[in-house]
């Protein structure tokens, strides 16, 4: 839709494949100067390889759109080859702010929990538990299999599920490894495929360490918690209300919605999280040119005091002032208290400006 007057070709179709691959010159040559897409492109590996010297030839920019579900073959083909000449776009699943103007949107975040943000189930109508268990068999016999040379597919199925159970914690290497049977590095190196392909992003601990007590380790969340959900054996969305990790699925929702409205708006995310030795954590630090703005989350619908007490300490650490911090809630009125701003989860827009 963006680019409506240039050719589309899918590496998917066979068809399109075979003639990418039998003559990637004249393929270029043949629609280079008026546009084409190139979709799936890390199915063919070898166009890369032509694309430098295209470019370089014919001083043609922005003629060649590239497009993949598969982050790392693209980007390990661009690193070698295309330093300087190219530009990269994230696209993610669906925001709550794309879909407040459609009849897409509830007022309900558990039912964007359960459900996810991805767009099938929307303009198809698909019910997540018809969805996500056909992506993940596709994902894992298909992606995962071209990605790297992974030989228990199972075992990789069960690493998918333990990774949903640890989501919003402190990554634990050892730990995974121990529950599923396989090495430390085995265990980092599928780390890195869930990351490549989108499935996870790692959240950083903030470094800008008050009293040099801060932990290292980075902590797990999933890009789509309709997506963890599944991975849980979560069936129905009333099944959340009760369910021991909602808390965390909702800190996931509200971070995983910031991260991708940054990368939506061209923007890496300045996201963070703070823990020290003493137990003191804030879920996100937004970190804007080394001013930390405190943000607290809790999956709780009505405000209580309780709620600050991370705030209060961080702030006492910090010398934040409480109208630079935020407390993200799920109720529905968003109000200024004494120790931060409180944001409904309907209002992530206001938050400092920062989504």
């Amino acid at each position: 839709m963006l680019f409506p007057h240039y050719a589309y070709v899918n590496a998917e179709n066979l068809d399109d494949r075979l003639a990418l691959e039998e003559d990637p010159r004249g393929f270029l040559a043949q629609y280079g100067d008026s546009g084409i897409v190139i979709d799936e492109a890390q199915r063919v590996p070898a166009i890369f390889s032509y694309l430098q010297p295209f470019v370089d030839d014919t001083r043609v920019m922005g003629k060649i759109i590239l497009s993949g579900s598969q982050n790392f073959l693209l980007m390990e083909k661009i690193t070698q080859s295309l330093a300087g000449r190219v530009g990269l776009v994230n696209l993610f699943p669906f925001t709550l702010e794309e879909l407040k103007p459609t009849r897409y949107w509830y007022e309900d975040v558990t039912y964007y929990l359960f459900s996810g943000m991805y767009p099938a189930i929307y303009d198809r109508g698909i019910e997540p538990v018809d969805y996500y268990p056909n992506y993940l068999q596709t994902y894992v016999e298909r992606d995962v299999r071209s990605i790297k040379n992974i030989g228990d597919l199972n075992t990789f199925s069960r690493f998918l599920q333990l990774c949903a159970a640890r989501v919003g914690q402190v990554l634990n290497y050892s730990s995974i490894a121990n529950d599923l049977g396989i090495d430390h590095k085995t265990a980092k190196s599928w780390i890195s495929v869930l990351e490549a392909s989108y499935i996870i992003f790692l959240l950083n601990p903030h470094f800008k360490n008050y009293n040099k007590r801060v932990i290292k380790q980075p902590k797990l969340y999933f890009y789509d918690t309709g997506l963890a959900t599944s991975l849980l054996r979560i069936r129905r969305k009333e099944d959340l209300y009760s369910f021991y990790l909602k808390g965390n699925l909702f800190e996931n929702f509200i971070i995983s919605e910031y991260v991708k409205n940054s990368f939506h708006a061209g923007r890496q995310p300045d996201a963070f999280f703070f823990r020290d030795s003493s137990g003191n954590e804030i879920d996100l630090i937004i970190d804007r040119s080394g001013f930390p703005i405190p943000v607290e989350i809790k999956s709780g619908a009505t405000i209580n005091q309780e709620f600050f007490k991370g705030l209060q300490k961080y702030q006492e650490l910090s010398n934040v002032l409480p109208e630079e911090s935020f407390l993200v809630y799920s109720g529905d009125i968003s109000v200024k208290r004494k120790y931060a701003q409180v944001l409904s989860w309907k209002d992530l827009g206001r938050l400092g400006g920062s989504v």
